[in-house]
C-alpha cells in the first residue's frame, strides 16, 4: 500500500502542512525540520502527485537545465547534481544542449517557455546574456552555473577558480618549479578568466617573471590541449612544468606527450584544474585541482526553489565553492 502524506508527518513528527510546504520549497521551514521530513519522505518511498500539485499551484514542476555540451563530464555531473536535489521536492529536470551556440541556446530558451517550465539552471554558451531576459520577462528565476554573463544579472554557483588556480601553482613554486607553462580556455568566459588570474597572481607575488611565451589559449577541448602543448614544447625553453585549466585539454596534452620520445617526457609535468574520471591515473599528472560537482549542482537547484518560493525579489546572489587541491603520491 502506497504511503501517504499523513504517513510521512506521522514519522517524522510534523503536521501534514509541515510535509507540504517541505514539498513545495517554502523557504521559512528550518533546514533541520526540511531534512527530516525528505528523509521520512525518502524511507517511505512517498510519492508526489504532481498533476494535483500543478492544479492546486499552477505550477508545472518542471525545471529547464541548458549546457554547452551534453558529453562533457563536468556539465553532465553538475546536472546529476541537479536533479538528484530537485527530485527530492517532486521537481523534474528537462536537459537541453545548446552545443556551444548562442543561436541553439536562444531555441532551447523558447522551448523552455513553451513547456511553461518553473525556472531554469543555465552553463552559459558564451558571455553573452542579454537573450535571458525572455525567461526573467516571463518571471521565470534562473541560476547560472560556472559562468557569469553580461547584460544579465542573476543568482549564480560558481567555484573559488582564482584561489584553486593560486594554490595549484604556489604548491608548484613550494615544490621548486619555478618555469611554469600555462594552456588556458577563453578568458571570455568567468571561469577561464579567474583562473588565469590565478596563476598569474601566484607568479607575482612569488616574484617569477612571467614569460608570454610558455603561456597558451586553448578553447577547453582535447584538441586544443594537444596543440597548445606541442606549441610549449617547441619554444626554445620549453616549461618544466604546464598548468592546465580544464580536464579536457589536459587529456590532449597528455596524448602529446605520450607520443613523443622518451627523453622529452622526462622533462615535463603537468598540473591541472579538474579531476574528474581518470585525470588522477593520466602520465605526468603531479597536482589537480578538484570542483566539488555534485555540489554546485545541488546548490544551483536549492537557490532556484527558494526563488521560485520568494516573490520578494532579493538582490541577485552569487555563491563561490571551494576547490581542493590534490597532489599525487610520487
Amino acid at each position: 500500500m502506497a504511503s501517504t502524506i499523513k504517513d510521512v508527518a506521522k514519522k517524522a513528527g510534523v503536521s501534514t502542512a509541515t510535509v507540504s510546504r517541505v514539498i513545495n520549497g517554502d523557504p521559512r521551514i528550518s533546514s533541520k525540520t526540511r531534512e527530516k521530513v525528505l528523509k521520512c519522505i525518502h524511507e517511505l518511498d512517498y510519492k508526489i502527485n504532481n498533476i494535483a500539485r500543478s492544479l492546486k499551484t499552477s505550477k508545472t514542476y518542471t525545471i529547464g537545465f541548458i549546457c554547452p555540451e551534453l558529453a562533457n563530464t563536468f556539465f553532465m555531473t553538475v546536472a546529476k547534481g541537479v536533479e538528484d536535489e530537485l527530485r527530492k521536492y517532486g521537481y523534474s529536470v528537462i536537459v537541453c544542449n545548446s552545443n556551444e551556440s548562442v543561436e541553439e541556446e536562444k531555441e532551447r530558451i523558447k522551448l523552455l517557455l513553451e513547456k511553461c517550465v518553473d525556472g531554469a539552471i543555465i552553463i552559459p554558451a558564451s558571455h553573452s546574456g542579454a537573450h535571458f531576459k525572455a525567461l526573467a520577462d516571463q518571471e521565470i528565476p534562473v541560476v547560472l552555473v560556472d559562468r557569469l554573463v553580461e547584460d544579465f544579472s542573476t543568482d549564480a554557483v560558481l567555484v573559488d577558480n582564482i584561489n584553486g588556480s593560486y594554490a595549484a601553482v604556489e604548491h608548484l613554486i613550494n615544490s621548486g618549479y619555478r618555469r611554469i607553462g600555462y594552456i588556458g580556455g577563453d578568458i571570455r568566459f568567468t571561469s577561464a578568466k579567474e583562473r588565469d588570474e590565478g596563476y598569474k597572481r601566484a607568479l607575482r607575488d612569488y616574484c617569477i617573471p612571467m614569460d608570454d611565451s610558455i603561456i597558451k589559449y586553448g578553447d577547453y577541448h582535447i584538441q586544443s590541449g594537444y596543440d597548445k602543448m606541442k606549441e610549449l614544447m617547441e619554444e626554445e625553453e620549453p616549461p618544466e612544468i604546464v598548468f592546465i585549466s580544464n580536464y579536457y585539454m589536459h587529456v590532449g596534452a597528455t596524448k602529446f606527450l605520450i607520443e613523443q620520445k622518451e627523453a622529452i617526457r622526462r622533462k615535463i609535468a603537468i598540473a591541472s584544474f579538474d579531476d574528474m574520471e581518470l585525470a588522477s591515473l593520466l602520465e605526468f599528472c603531479k597536482v589537480l585541482v578538484s570542483q566539488p560537482m555534485l555540489e554546485i549542482g545541488s546548490k544551483a537547484a536549492n537557490m532556484l526553489i527558494q526563488r521560485i518560493n520568494d516573490s520578494k525579489g532579493h538582490d541577485p546572489q552569487i555563491v563561490r565553492l571551494k576547490t581542493q587541491l590534490i597532489v599525487k603520491q610520487e
